[in-house]
């Protein structure tokens, strides 16, 4: 049942979805805030402003977001109305969803929705990505992208109160045992059958490395958007975030990362993109 009504409020935020001429999407701020079970557009006026501020904060111009337009109701009788309102991207939607009431469900199932969206976007967007035409390609930008983000990440939890050596590593056992059902990095070498020396992120395809990238840049956010203090909250809040990337993952008929097949080692296939690089230079001359 309750995978039912994920399903249809899924359904419902992208039947809301209204495109512009030059094919941008975008939510009106009325039918978003009904969507969500505020009855009292008032009462969503709040939760813009925060996500204003949080837009603000993150190193992102608002005014881009959130921007003020009219927007058309329709009373119980058929009439119309015009009524003053805000048109929210994507990004917008996603920060109002994180600071909306998490009493109400539909706001949990929203801020799953839109962080999962948001990201996936985000990689799309990038000019860099979809330049890439081989899965090897995307195998060593998402590395790549996770060894930056994982420095982020350091850094926000440290902010929190997590020290380096012993701390962190804990820290970085609850994000993976949210992600991948319990199992911790120990148990992801034993189910993966990696040695010792074998690093985790290593030997990860392209599904896997997009899965804990996701589980790295929100924590990061959350961590730092709502300035989450001491190494307790910060290891329930990576755990957390972890569980809803993987039931996001259930959702959608994913495979789980543990069930994933491990890759070959990114140092392979990096020697296999250089010398395929040397080959097309020396066809070249």
């Amino acid at each position: 049942m309750a995978k039912e009504v994920s399903k249809n409020r899924e359904s419902l935020f992208e039947q809301i979805k209204r495109t512009d001429e030059n094919g941008n999407e975008y939510w009106m701020a009325r039918q978003f805030a009904k969507a969500l079970g505020y009855t009292d557009f008032r009462n969503f006026i709040g939760v813009i402003e925060k996500a204003w501020e949080a837009s603000k904060n993150s190193g992102n111009d608002p005014s881009e977001h959130i921007v003020e337009a009219n927007e058309v109701l329709t009373a119980g009788q058929g009439a119309k109305h015009t009524y003053p309102s805000y048109q929210l991207s994507r990004y917008a939607c996603y920060l109002i969803v994180q600071n909306a009431d998490p009493s109400k469900e539909v706001v949990a199932l929203g801020q799953t929705y839109f962080a999962v969206q948001t990201r996936i976007r985000e990689i799309q967007q990038m000019d860099a990505y979809n330049r890439l035409s081989t899965e090897e390609e995307r195998h060593i930008f998402l590395r790549n992208e996770m060894s930056k983000h994982n420095t982020y990440l350091a850094a926000a939890a440290k902010n929190a109160g997590v020290q380096a050596g012993l701390d962190y590593a804990i820290f970085q056992n609850h994000g993976y045992e949210g992600l991948y059902g319990g199992l911790d990095a120990k148990g992801i070498h034993k189910r993966k059958g990696l040695k010792k020396s074998q690093q985790i992120l290593d030997h990860m395809g392209s599904t896997e490395l997009a899965a804990n990238l996701f589980r790295a840049t929100q924590t990061e956010e959350k961590l730092r958007n709502e300035n989450i203090k001491g190494k307790h909250k910060a290891n329930q809040t990576h755990y957390e975030v972890g569980a809803k990337v993987r039931q996001t993952i259930k959702e959608i008929g994913g495979t789980m990362p543990e069930n994933l097949p491990v890759a070959e080692s990114i140092k392979t296939v990096q020697k296999k993109l250089n010398k395929a690089d040397k080959k097309k230079l020396d066809k070249g001359k």
